[in-house]
């Protein structure tokens, strides 16, 4: 049982092929119902693991990869789709943001400093769940189109500032409690 996060992790790896398939042969629906599928796994398996501790090594790889690996396959589509510049500029602002974090996990883990998904994380990779959902729906709606790019928008943005989070989290640890410490000092005052 201890496992099932980490098959569902793996079918989603699974589901990212499945996804690409589907968008590049024009069954955008279909691709759009995959991704679905694929980010409710990503759900199921974080709550599975951290409801009953079955949290393992190798889930801590498999799950970010498979996140990571569906959303940049979601968007060099999505820019493959609609050809426009802005949505090349999110798609390298996306893959820049994974390479410093790829680049931090390793610096972090020579450190065997742990850091978790924090809010900002949380709400954007919903973001980017979203925007690839309206950016999916705008090929059969165009009403959405300008809806689809904003999303992202924000979630990029929202990305970099989880990303400088996680860096001052892990890095710096010592301003929270320095403040903490200027805190409980002012109170005793």
């Amino acid at each position: 049982m201890r496992h099932i996060p980490n098959i569902l992790s793996v079918l989603r790896i699974g589901m990212v092929g499945v996804f690409v398939y589907l968008f590049c042969a024009g069954r955008h629906v279909a691709a759009l119902c995959v991704y679905i599928l694929a980010f409710l796994t990503d759900i199921l398996d974080g709550y599975l693991a951290r409801r009953n501790n079955w949290i393992t090594n190798i889930g801590k790889l498999l799950d970010p990869f498979a996140d990571k690996l569906l959303l940049v396959a979601a968007l060099i589509c999505i820019y493959i789709g609609k050809r426009q510049p802005a949505f090349l500029v999110l798609f390298l602002l996306s893959a820049v943001k994974e390479l410093l974090m790829i680049l931090g996990s390793m610096v972090m883990l020579r450190h065997r400093v742990v850091v978790y998904a924090d809010w900002f994380g949380k709400i954007a990779t919903g973001l980017f769940a979203a925007g690839v959902i309206f950016s999916l729906l705008s090929f059969r709606y165009p009403h959405l189109v300008p809806y689809d790019f904003y999303t992202l928008l924000i979630a990029t943005v929202l990305s970099y500032a989880a990303l400088i989070h996680y860096g001052i989290r892990a890095f710096l640890p010592g301003l929270k409690a320095d403040a903490d410490d200027q805190k409980t000092q002012g109170e005793q005052a």
